[in-house]
């Protein structure tokens, strides 16, 4: 099992630079964070741009205590200011590191301060706008400029910078051209990290999988089969309750009859 011995840490991870690809599992509940970990995931990240999520990220933390996970900043942090204060709340709240898809400008003063961040380079789903769905870099001037926001995001501090959907063979070159971990989603397997969605890998959802993913379960159907599974219980509960069937005797206990007449006569005496 390829598990870390120790949590991971910014300093531990640059030092596997190269060395080999490691698992990166983005994960939504302790359930999930709690299985990543016992199944030997080497990084995690979950959202950090709610209230929800951010009151889960200590669940999070607490369910897979050995685990490095980064935390995803809200989109549209209007400030430096603001952005030093989300990584700073991300990792007293336990986070090892923060997500941010904002412009170096913005991470160059959370990194200023001593933050970790991930910066994004590729398809930005949050900037999708400006290019569609579709694979990033395909052509000399885009791949030209996917390595500048790569060296913007390096210079800016970035440790680490998620890569999304770029040609795999453009994507291995631009990593051996920087000092930052690349964490490869949908962009081959020579970048520093594999990274999925539990949602991909678990199939958890019923639109189709993007061609990037790879479900290894089918969580979709059963969720269904045990939403039918409610449905029956509950339908053989009332029925049982309508035709006297419950409750049976062993799901009840009995006071002793010649105590009870007592209660009995005490109370009409009264």
């Amino acid at each position: 099992m390829l598990r870390p011995r120790k949590k991971y840490t910014v300093y531990d991870l640059r030092k596997l630079k190269g060395k080999r690809c490691l698992t990166h599992i983005h994960v939504k509940s302790p359930d999930e964070a709690a299985a990543a970990e016992a199944a030997g995931v080497d990084l995690m990240s979950c959202s950090f741009d709610s209230p929800e999520s951010q009151a889960r990220l200590p669940l999070l933390v607490a369910a897979a205590p050995n685990s490095f996970l980064s935390g995803a900043t809200p989109h549209g942090l209007a400030s430096q200011e603001e952005a030093i204060r989300v990584g700073f709340k991300a990792l007293e709240l336990g986070a090892s590191s923060v997500y941010c898809s904002a412009s170096p400008f913005i991470i160059e003063a959370m990194a200023r301060e001593g933050i970790p961040v991930v910066g994004h380079i590729g398809m930005v789903p949050r900037h999708v706008t400006w290019t569609g769905y579709r694979s990033i870099g395909k052509t000399a001037d885009e791949a030209r400029l996917l390595y500048r926001k790569m060296k913007d995001l390096e210079n800016a501090g970035a440790y680490a910078a998620e890569i999304e959907i770029v040609p795999h063979n453009l994507a291995t070159w631009l990593c051996s051209q920087t000092t930052m971990l690349l964490m490869s989603l949908g962009s081959g397997s020579g970048c520093d990290t594999q990274f999925l969605f539990s949602d991909d890998i678990l199939g958890d959802y019923s639109e189709r999988l993007p061609r990037h993913a790879k479900a290894y379960r089918n969580f979709v159907e059963e969720h269904r089969r045990l939403q039918r599974e409610r449905i029956a219980a509950f339908s053989e509960y009332i029925a049982d309750v309508n035709e006297g069937r419950f409750p049976e005797r062993c799901h009840l206990t009995e006071m002793d009859p010649t105590v009870l007449e007592e209660v009995k006569h005490t109370a009409s005496s009264d």
